[in-house]
């Protein structure tokens, strides 16, 4: 995705990144729930939603927060498509392939929250 498009820059140093995750777990507003600090995604999550790119041509992915059965927080991955009228980055939606989503509309889950699934050895989790 061209920064024209999208504002800011996609690609930041470990230092930036280690400021702004030290930024959120210290972060008051956050003290009453219990903190995700990052999510694990498989490539297979990611492999999926890229796929899009090809067939939908998306622009990019959103990653809604939800919490899955288990009670875990979780990124559900949507494409999405820039509408050069409003500049407003509109949700697109693929078709399912499996029988249980019946070809509707799906989106994708696949993220892991951390904790429990993180590296405790990460500088980001310093």
């Amino acid at each position: 995705m061209a920064e024209e498009k999208f504002p800011g820059k996609i690609e930041i140093g470990l230092s930036t990144g280690e400021t702004w995750a030290r930024k959120y777990r210290d972060s008051k507003d956050e003290e009453s729930k219990k903190k995700i600090n990052s999510y694990l995604i498989p490539l297979e999550s990611l492999e999926a939603v890229l796929r899009l790119k090809k067939t939908l041509e998306i622009d990019a992915v959103r990653a809604y927060i939800g919490v899955n059965e288990l009670g875990e927080q979780n990124l559900i991955f949507v494409g999405t498509k820039l509408d050069e009228k409003t500049g407003i980055y509109k949700d697109v939606f693929a078709k399912g392939e499996s029988e249980e989503n019946g070809g509707g509309d799906v989106v994708y889950d696949g993220s892991r929250p951390c904790p429990p699934y993180g590296d405790p050895g990460s500088p980001m989790n310093e």
